[in-house]
């Protein structure tokens, strides 16, 4: 079977086997659908990621659920129907106050062709404040839930993001157990930034776990020698475009040579 002919239910399969410790899923964060093809068409990418910071940035709206419902499907459906490799979105909070209304919308997020999504477990813009532990197990369990209506296995990413807002160690790992005990397939835990707690997190955690990667993180080698399943970049690949059209803007302006990349073929 070729990945062209994926069902939806093979596709999310497919993307949930590719969740390997130390054979690490890099996933380069994209968020149309023309940076989606392009990325696709890479021969070694093997599934694709959204990045919801760059995907509302594009839509002129902030993160932090800028978008409204109708938006974050509509543009996951843009994507995930523009290539023919499983697409994981990041889906925020879910678009959504309580569980049931989490479970109604990853069906939707599953019609829109989805084959994975991250689900986050802070109730505010930023990092913080979380949801209570109970509530936010709920979610994804909600998650898991929408998954098994549908008959798609939607690969869950839960993220974890008590670290990254300023929380305490011992409050991250039974979060992150008791979201793969929900049903999460890989936690997404942020703030793990050096190799002594990324070692320590794997150790304690009782599942795949998944790390944001960039400049002054560990690196991609070493990160897939700690055994971690999954890596990707957030924002960071649209910073990386912008900063590229950014200098070609000046060197153009400034009456500069033509940037190489003016007759690269898309």
């Amino acid at each position: 079977m070729t990945e062209i002919d994926l069902t939806p239910a093979a596709s999310a399969e497919l993307l949930r086997s590719f969740h390997v410790p130390g054979t690490p899923l890099i996933v380069t964060n994209v968020w149309d659908a023309v940076t989606a093809r392009i990325v696709a068409e890479t021969p070694s990418v093997r599934a694709l990621a959204t990045a919801s910071h760059a995907v509302s940035f594009a839509h002129g709206v902030p993160d932090g659920e800028g978008l409204s419902i109708e938006q974050a499907l509509a543009s996951a459906s843009i994507i995930c129907n523009a290539v023919e490799i499983p697409v994981s979105v990041d889906f925020e909070k879910g678009y959504a106050a309580d569980a049931a209304g989490v479970q109604a919308n990853v069906e939707r997020l599953i019609a829109a062709g989805a084959s994975g999504l991250n689900i986050e477990d802070s109730s505010g813009a930023g990092k913080a404040p979380l949801f209570d532990l109970a509530h936010a197990a709920a979610r994804v369990g909600a998650a898991r839930a929408a998954g098994n209506a549908t008959g798609v296995p939607i690969v869950i990413n839960a993220r974890v993001d008590v670290l990254a807002g300023g929380g305490e160690w011992d409050d991250m790992v039974p979060r992150a157990n008791s979201y793969l005990a929900a049903g999460a397939d890989c936690v997404f835990v942020l703030g793990l930034r050096d190799e002594d707690t990324i070692a320590k997190a794997l150790a304690e955690i009782d599942g795949p776990v998944s790390v944001i990667g960039g400049p002054g993180y560990v690196s991609l080698t070493r990160l897939a020698e700690l055994g971690i399943a999954r890596v990707s970049f957030g924002p960071g690949t649209l910073g990386l475009a912008l900063s590229h059209l950014r200098a070609a803007a000046a060197q153009l302006t400034a009456l500069g040579d033509y940037p190489e990349e003016l007759g690269f073929s898309y």
